[in-house]
């Protein structure tokens, strides 16, 4: 048994839920924000209104399946994600650090320059607000996954490195410092 996947998912008030069985798409919306997901077939996800919550279930006879196990918890994970950033949303945090090292914003771009030649230009994508505030970009969405992608890329154009402590960090991110080449003593 999936230990995640057989939690239901609470769904506060005023968050309109639907589930379509026949095209498996649920849809979780509350006020402008709204996202939806087309499941698996090996789980069926049902709404009960009155407990206002979410119930993910797949067939006994499927219950020995290790991938149907693992579908039935990724599942109730990815309607959990919808659930809370319809409600709350997301946000990641990005430092830059490095000397003559930045980010900016030019219209739906964000601009980094971090030590090449060029600077380095991601287009925003919709759905997500970016924001640039000295060195650090805040990145807000109602989608979980868009908003840790993004993050992701723009920590992949320069990883932190061990020596100097350059590069592009998540906030809080702790970096292991390396001592650098010393002379042999004589």
């Amino acid at each position: 048994m999936s230990r995640i996947g057989k939690k239901p998912v609470a769904v506060p008030a005023g968050t309109n839920v639907s589930v379509n069985t026949n095209t498996r798409e649920v849809t979780v919306e509350k006020g402008k924000n709204k996202l939806a997901m087309t499941h698996r077939r090996e789980v069926s996800v049902s709404w009960d209104e009155g407990a206002r919550e979410i119930v993910c279930t797949i067939p006994e006879n499927k219950a020995g399946d290790r991938a149907t196990r693992a579908y039935w918890g990724l599942t109730r994970s990815l309607i959990q994600n919808m659930v809370a950033g319809v409600n709350v949303g997301y946000k990641k945090q990005l430092e830059v650090h490095g000397v003559g090292w930045n980010a900016q914003l030019k219209g739906p771009k964000l601009v980094l320059n971090v030590g090449y030649a060029n600077p380095v230009e991601f287009t925003i994508p919709a759905g997500l607000n970016v924001a640039v505030e000295r060195n650090v970009v805040t990145i807000e969405g109602i989608d979980k996954q868009a908003a840790g992608q993004f993050a992701a890329m723009l920590r992949a154009t320069r990883k932190p490195e061990p020596y100097n402590g350059k590069g592009v960090r998540y906030a809080g991110e702790q970096i292991i410092r390396k001592e650098g080449k010393t002379v042999a003593g004589r």
